[in-house]
């Protein structure tokens, strides 16, 4: 759910291992490829009781697909604006930062309704519970006014709003990364860091606090943006030195063992009580540490071992995640009404096994069919004046 412009950004630095590369591509597909494949494991993820999932992250380590979300928009952002600005200024900049925040803003009222739509026609009440839009079926005046000031969301949309909050400001955070990086993302690690101590958030209606805290998951954006435009000269070398990419494999390894020790008995008992006190809980709404140190573990493993010129770039399956990620606000929005429309067929029809697979396949398949002729027709669309 980057700015839109970034389909026009430069090779991405963010995992050259020191050098530049003079095969680079245009556009570093590793930043849509991991997009995507995230797209993809939050429609599986969505399925509710989908075996399928455990061929997502979440399974198998303490962070997810949201992670990688957080960490490429950063990153992509940084490129892309930071090339606006260069070209055209700062008014630019806001210009295109607060269309972006617009079309953010539109998509997710967009899906709010048509997640409630979607739910009243089945005339599901435990479906309405499920995915928290009873609220708005029941209350539609009220729902939608809080909706419209991003204080009451439909359960699978709450990334959305989080996204409106960081485009907004995400041209005083690249003013401020530009021009003092390093006190920047000092800024944007304290504010973390006093989350994590005083619990603060934003409220929601009716009950509770955001899901994806701002406060908290700012820290990942600007963490990728300042590797974009500034980090990658500093470390580059650094984060793929063995020594660092051996502690990094072993961070993975340890929170393997932890995440599956949840769903397997002999595993949770293998686990001592001090370990427990010690990481438990591993809050996802504030982005617990242990998250945030599992997803830049697995960023390293990734810059040292997925070069940008990967042979595989070029399998059609990849070629299918790439265009996802490439069109990441659009496929979003469609995996979470995807998601919901597989749970209904899993409810009404048949939940077996052979059933679950079927919906998986076809979802991610549409998901990428999907992508593709958004990416077509956004190429054809370019070669005809706007009309309206």
């Amino acid at each position: 759910m980057n700015g839109g412009e970034s389909r026009q950004h430069s090779a991405s630095p963010i995992f050259h291992q020191g050098r530049h590369d003079s095969a680079a591509l245009d556009r570093d597909l590793r930043l849509d490829l991991c997009r995507g494949l995230a797209v993809w494991c939050i429609f599986l993820d969505h399925i509710p009781n989908n075996v399928f999932s455990w061929l997502t992250l979440r399974h198998y380590g303490f962070s997810d697909a949201t992670e990688v979300f957080m960490f490429v928009s950063g990153v992509t952002c940084a490129l892309s604006y930071s090339d606006v600005r260069r070209r055209d200024g700062w008014t630019s900049v806001v210009a295109h930062t607060l269309l972006r925040s617009w079309e953010i803003y539109a998509a997710f009222l967009i899906l709010t309704v048509t997640l409630a739509m979607v739910v009243y026609g089945w005339g599901s009440d435990r479906l309405a519970d499920q995915t928290n839009v009873k609220v708005l079926l029941q209350n539609p005046g009220a729902a939608l006014s809080y909706a419209a000031i991003l204080m009451y969301r439909p359960v699978n949309t709450d990334a959305l709003p989080t996204f409106v909050l960081f485009h907004l400001s995400f041209a005083p955070v690249l003013w401020g990364i530009l021009k003092f990086p390093n006190a920047s993302l000092l800024f944007s690690a304290l504010i973390y860091v006093l989350v994590q101590l005083y619990g603060w958030n934003l409220p929601e209606w009716p009950t509770n606090q955001w899901y994806f805290n701002p406060l908290a998951w700012q820290f990942l954006v600007v963490i990728g943006a300042w590797w974009a435009t500034r980090g990658y000269r500093m470390l580059s070398q650094i984060i793929v030195a063995r020594p660092v990419v051996v502690l990094a494999i072993a961070y993975i390894g340890f929170s393997l063992v932890v995440a599956l020790s949840w769903e397997i008995a002999p595993l949770a008992a293998a686990i001592p009580d001090y370990i427990e006190r010690l990481i438990y809980p591993i809050d996802k709404p504030d982005l617990d540490p242990l998250r945030l140190l599992h997803f830049l573990a697995i960023a390293i493993v990734v810059a040292r071992f997925v070069p940008t010129n990967w042979r595989g770039f070029g399998m059609v399956v990849l070629k299918g995640a790439i265009r996802c990620g490439e069109c990441s606000l659009e496929t979003y929005c469609a995996a979470v009404v995807l998601s919901l429309l597989a749970d209904l067929y899993l409810i009404k029809v048949s939940d077996s096994i052979a059933a679950q697979f079927v919906v998986s396949a076809a979802g991610i398949a549409a998901l990428a069919l999907f992508a593709t002729s958004i990416t077509w027709i956004s190429k054809r669309s370019r070669r005809h004046p706007k009309l309206l």
